[in-house]
């Protein structure tokens, strides 16, 4: 429905999204303690510590208490995506012990959404040289020899963003209009950082402003009352500085919570200003001026 100019979304359109998609970082690794361990085993096999299994089994029961919004909630789903590697499947098993399984829609291994390559087998003594040398060109661009940047990893996760949202306008993942459908996606740091510039449209040198996740924390984007999904339903100002967003990005996020789908936030910066010193008030009267010059 329109009504000057603004898009009302109906109840029944924005039970059709997903309530919320929430990103979790795999449980801590045997690389995660020992990166003599990439030397001797392909990155994709390296398992969860004991830590990181016990990480993994709190996570789920921390992401149930969210999606159940503490027992007040008692129609819901979920469905998962994971990460081929080891490290992530096995904390998918750790978190999936917390949800009946009349709750789980299903799961679906994503290979677009593994871990950034940093070449095959890595040596430790090379791999700090290359780090400083990513440090000094750009963490975003920087691409590791034989291996992938992080801009590789965005145009992957991207493709991977089509598809999801394929999967949930053909209502793929047999969604009852009836539940709280919640997508889950264990992945990795890096990964889980792109799907959110992708997301909210982050700038490059937003993106290199951001922290890793910890082993096994987790990002929830949840819808606004407007069909906007935003970090700020549920997370807390504080805890979105303690990531690296900065103010104007906190704000965004602020007004997403609010945002009818499909508003334009005018006043954001890096839509416009950051790309520009100074912009004529009316491109018109340039022309015009120019034109009786």
């Amino acid at each position: 429905m329109m009504k000057q100019g603004v898009t009302t979304i109906t109840t029944d359109q924005t039970k059709l999204l997903p309530k919320r998609i929430i990103l979790v970082r795999h449980g801590e690794s045997e690389g995660n303690i020992d990166g003599s361990a990439y030397s001797t085993t392909p990155d994709y096999k390296i398992p969860l510590t004991p830590q990181g299994i016990a990480q993994a089994n709190q996570a789920g029961t921390q992401i149930r208490t969210v999606i159940s919004s503490s027992g007040a909630t008692p129609n819901w789903k979920v469905f998962f995506y994971v990460s081929p590697y080891e490290r992530s499947r096995s904390s998918l098993m750790g978190i999936v012990r917390s949800f009946p399984k009349n709750t789980v829609i299903g799961v679906r291994e994503e290979c677009r959404i593994r871990e950034q390559d940093f070449g095959n087998f890595q040596v430790a003594e090379r791999m700090k040289i290359v780090k400083e040398t990513r440090e000094r060109f750009g963490r975003f661009f920087y691409r590791f020899p034989e291996g992938e940047s992080a801009a590789d990893v965005y145009d992957r996760v991207s493709s991977f963003l089509e598809s999801l949202w394929r999967d949930i306008d053909m209502n793929r993942l047999n969604h009852d209009p009836a539940d709280d459908l919640n997508l889950i996606i264990v992945s990795h740091g890096l990964a889980s950082r792109v799907f959110l510039m992708k997301w909210f449209k982050w700038t490059v040198e937003q993106f290199e402003r951001l922290n890793n996740f910890d082993n096994c924390e987790f990002r929830v984007l949840q819808l606004g009352d407007g069909g906007e999904y935003s970090l700020a339903v549920y997370h807390s100002e504080e805890e979105m500085q303690e990531w690296g967003l900065s103010p104007e990005m906190i704000a965004d996020q602020k007004w997403r919570a609010r945002a009818t789908r499909g508003d334009w936030n005018e006043k954001c910066p890096w839509y416009l200003n950051v790309f520009f010193d100074d912009l004529g008030i009316d491109s018109d009267d340039g022309e015009n001026q120019h034109n009786s010059s």
